[in-house]
């Protein structure tokens, strides 16, 4: 059972195994993605159940433009169908969607619903539901540091004032809280490029469960893992 304290706030999901997934059922791989986006409402339930205040999912990454572009396109339709049928649900539970990237290089009807679904969801409370976007951890902070270094052209910054804390606010995940637990499915020991800064003192859990598997339980192991690791922090 999970415990009432040590919850984290905030779980970051790198959500591998779709393709994997439909291969073993001799499937095209858009059947895994699309078991694979009927999953995510599993989880999302579940983490409103357990009281997370933040979801991250790694939804489509920089380096998924090298995907063929009949998966490509079947991705984006499946994202624009989601958050079409969606929204009304986000509402009723109270959850409010956020979403990170270089969210201007997505397909102009997908950007549309998604700033849609932000706006009429914006002043939910219960959870944040974050999609990353065309998302790219690399990508991430140099955006960011750009910014400061425009900012420090115009003369309305000092290198001397750039610290942690300041460089945070110049990232996607800006108001978001520290990443706690990321989970990455599938068995695959590597983060992807995903949220490199945020996830420094994350702790880690893979599985080699495929998404579209990855149940409420496997969820509730993964946070049971969580809660009996000491988070020290660099600390000692």
């Amino acid at each position: 059972m999970i415990k009432k304290t040590n919850i984290p706030k905030h779980i970051a999901i790198i959500m591998d195994g779709n393709g994997r997934w439909a291969k073993k059922k001799h499937l095209p791989r858009i059947f895994g993605h699309r078991a694979g986006a009927k999953n995510i409402d599993i989880i999302i339930q579940e983490c409103t159940n357990i009281g997370i205040e933040a979801l991250t999912l790694y939804s489509f990454s920089t380096e998924n433009w090298k995907r063929s572009n009949s998966e490509i396109n079947g991705l984006m339709n499946l994202l624009y169908n989601y958050l079409d049928k969606k929204c009304k649900k986000l509402q009723n539970k109270g959850i409010r969607l956020n979403a990170i990237g270089r969210l201007d290089g997505l397909p102009e009807k997908v950007r549309k619903i998604l700033f849609d679904v932000m706006k009429k969801t914006s002043k939910n409370t219960r959870m944040v539901l974050t999609l990353a976007l065309n998302y790219g951890g690399r990508q991430e902070i140099v955006d960011a540091a750009k910014q400061l270094a425009k900012r420090a052209e115009q003369q309305k910054l000092s290198s001397d004032n750039i610290d942690e804390k300041l460089f945070s606010d110049y990232l996607y995940t800006k108001g978001l809280p520290e990443v706690d637990l990321l989970i990455r499915t599938s068995g695959e020991f590597r983060v992807s490029n995903f949220l490199l800064w945020q996830i420094s003192y994350a702790e880690i859990i893979v599985t080699k469960t495929l998404w579209p598997d990855f149940k409420k339980e496997e969820l509730s192991h993964a946070i049971k893992v969580y809660q009996k690791r000491d988070r020290r922090l660099g600390g000692r």
